[in-house]
């Protein structure tokens, strides 16, 4: 799912902007990422950041198609020091090796980091979204907390030399007694302790809708979300069934004048396929990342009101929808 997200304007006004804009980053690549991380499940491993840093160049992974569906792409590959994995915390290692058939050292940083792992079950449960430290021979070591069953993990990269970023996949089973979780209804709303964040809007199949996300806390709505990762909100769209994969950022910055720092969180969404996807916003307050989760199905042009009439274009020609990138990753 190709899914762009904008920034707010004062007064909940929002525009349609370019999607991602070219930016520089500070290279943070051995600094670790830690703590302070709350969503449905409970997990760690965000820290309270600075909206100092940038957005990469990130393009749409094949005009539509969800990254993360492969463990390799444009020659570059992710290699786990196993696949096989016990239960509980633990720390794992991994390489992105290149090319060359060597583990890739040099990284163009996206959002502040270097690299973006996002893991999940199969089941679309015990969602985490962490960032690995890396050092100076290209091992990457992350720490997770892993129930049993099947896992699929994720990484985010841009290597250096490389024209933009790519998202690669890769399964690992996780031994114990498998409970897998049914899929949580389609709601439009998701309670994490004081919070509660109402998703409004449709989802089309092959055409850009727009998706609002709305952040209160104990009905009150919340307008001064803080910067994460140079933005006031991030988002992980998966694909049920295959965890076809998407991670996407918002257009517009923190103290760039006109984003403004909620209640609202607007962005547009094209779905690759009808179907169902699963939603991770991550948002920050007070110091804290937490993670609402949504189960979203696709709707139909049938569902939606009929459009306002427009005049023809001229000589016939119509335009299709753009293709928008994602942070590229996302």
């Amino acid at each position: 799912m190709i899914v762009v997200l904008k920034g707010q304007r004062p007064k909940t006004h929002h525009t349609h902007g370019d999607v991602m804009r070219n930016h520089t980053a500070h290279d943070q690549a051995n600094h670790a990422d830690h703590s302070n991380h709350q969503g449905h499940g409970g997990h760690h491993g965000h820290g309270d950041h600075s909206a100092h840093g940038g957005h990469g160049n990130h393009g749409a992974h094949g005009g539509g198609r969800p990254g993360g569906l492969s463990v390799s792409e444009n020659g570059y590959t992710l290699e786990f020091d196993s696949t096989i994995l016990t239960a509980g915390e633990q720390r794992l290692g991994f390489r992105v090796m290149g090319p060359d058939g060597r583990a890739v050292t040099e990284f163009v940083p996206e959002h502040e980091k270097e690299l973006h792992f996002i893991a999940v079950r199969r089941d679309t449960s015990g969602f985490q979204h962490v960032h690995p430290v890396r050092d100076g021979k290209g091992t990457w070591s992350v720490e997770l907390t892993l129930e049993p069953g099947d896992w699929r993990f994720f990484t985010d990269i841009h290597p250096a030399g490389h024209d933009g970023t790519m998202t690669l996949g890769i399964d690992v089973a996780v031994a114990g007694a498998y409970d897998p979780r049914p899929l949580p209804e389609a709601t439009g709303v998701a309670q994490i302790g004081e919070y509660t964040v109402a998703l409004d809007g449709e989802l089309l199949p092959g055409e850009a809708s727009e998706l609002t996300l709305t952040v209160s806390r104990n009905n009150h709505p919340v307008t001064d979300l803080q910067p994460y990762l140079a933005a006031y909100g991030h988002l992980v769209a998966l694909r049920v069934g295959d965890l076809g994969y998407l991670h996407v950022h918002p257009e517009g910055e923190p103290g760039d004048g006109v984003t403004a720092p909620g209640p609202e969180i607007a962005f547009m969404a094209v779905a690759p396929s009808a179907g169902t996807y699963r939603l991770y916003l991550d948002f920050q307050h007070e110091g804290v990342v937490r993670t609402a989760e949504f189960t979203v199905r696709t709707a139909t042009a049938a569902h939606r009101p009929d459009p306002a009439p427009q005049a023809a274009p001229e000589h016939g020609s119509h335009h299709g929808h753009a293709h928008h990138g994602h942070h590229a990753h996302h």
